[in-house]
């Protein structure tokens, strides 16, 4: 098959597409690059560079290149951001979307993969989040996310298309340094940032009813997630009409405080953390569970947290050379 990937010269994308191409599928990149990077796509796979808004460039990269599949990763995902212009967000994340799907549908295009969030469900008050978890999304990026997902499945219940919403947990890690997440919206880039520039990591809150006071999430490596996108898009591609809703987590919860702890010892800076007040809107525990997604399809994360710091950390030092111990 061959896959429009979009979003594919971002940070999961990337990845993404270096997982479909190691099994053997055909990619094709389509990215704005307004926060994706040229250089992450492998110089074999075709980038069209352009926005899902542009339904007539869309129409034009499925039929040109055989488009028989499509994982749908680009979108706005900055929750502060999503609150301070809500309607940019709902124009990029639901409108790019219906745009794109109906590009999709007037091609015939048999599958579409659609990356959805963790932040959908809000604050669940679950010890494991599944599927069936009710969704109360905190912030416009969630709505997005939410509505994307009622779009992708009425879309695909009225015309066939077989339809997977991937709620990705907390991404971290890389498969190589040059594919490192470059952005410092996520844990821990964030806390790389803090410690190479002399200043110590910050905890939101240190008073959640977990067992040592800080907010637990569960971490998903990168490039397990990849591999869920290509065992997803096998089982769409073999089974038409398909409509999955899946979670995308390692069961495993991991307090801040403890990933703050893990890397200071992977990165030789050791400067305690400060604790500052809590943010609005942030549960106390988000831990997936995995089991739909074992079940169905027999994935199952393979990476730890140690791998996810460890990764990470090569790729921040290959961006930020001048990074020294403490």
């Amino acid at each position: 098959m061959t896959w429009l990937i979009t979003g594919g010269a971002g940070y999961i994308g990337a990845h993404v597409v270096r997982a479909m191409t190691e099994a053997g599928e055909r990619a094709v990149v389509y990215d704005d690059l307004s926060t994706g990077l040229a250089e992450r796509v492998p110089a074999e796979v075709p980038l069209v560079r352009g926005s899902v808004l542009d339904g007539d460039l869309v129409a034009r990269t499925l039929a040109g290149h055989g488009i028989t599949g499509v994982v749908h990763l680009a979108a706005k995902k900055q929750v502060g951001e999503s609150v301070e212009r809500p309607l940019h967000y709902y124009r990029e994340n639901v409108e790019g979307l219906r745009v794109l799907l109906e590009a999709v549908t007037a091609a015939e295009v048999p599958s579409f993969v659609f990356s959805s969030s963790a932040a959908v469900y809000g604050m669940p008050d679950v010890d494991l989040v599944t599927e069936e978890t009710p969704c109360r999304p905190l912030s416009p990026y969630g709505e997005t996310k939410l509505a994307g997902e009622w779009l992708v499945r009425a879309t695909g219940r009225a015309t066939g298309l077989a339809t997977a919403s991937l709620r990705y947990f907390n991404v971290a890690g890389a498969a190589a340094p040059e594919l490192a997440d470059t952005g410092v919206f996520n844990l821990v880039p964030m806390v790389f940032e803090r410690l190479t520039q002399g200043a110590a990591p910050r905890i939101f809150g240190d008073d959640y009813p977990t067992p040592d006071g800080t907010c637990v999430r569960d971490y998903i490596h990168v490039v397990d997630l990849a591999e869920a996108h290509v065992a997803v898009a096998r089982a769409l591609a073999s089974a038409p009409g398909t409509d999955l809703t899946l979670d995308i987590g390692r069961g495993e919860g991991v307090s801040v405080r403890e990933m703050i702890d893990r890397i200071a010892a992977v990165t030789g800076h050791t400067r305690p953390p400060t604790v500052t007040p809590r943010r609005p809107g942030d549960p106390a525990r988000v831990v997936a569970s995995a089991a739909r997604i074992t079940t169905e399809l027999g994935w199952h994360a393979k990476h730890d947290v140690q791998d996810m710091i460890t990764s990470a950390w090569e790729g921040w030092l290959r961006h930020h050379p001048g990074a020294a111990r403490d």
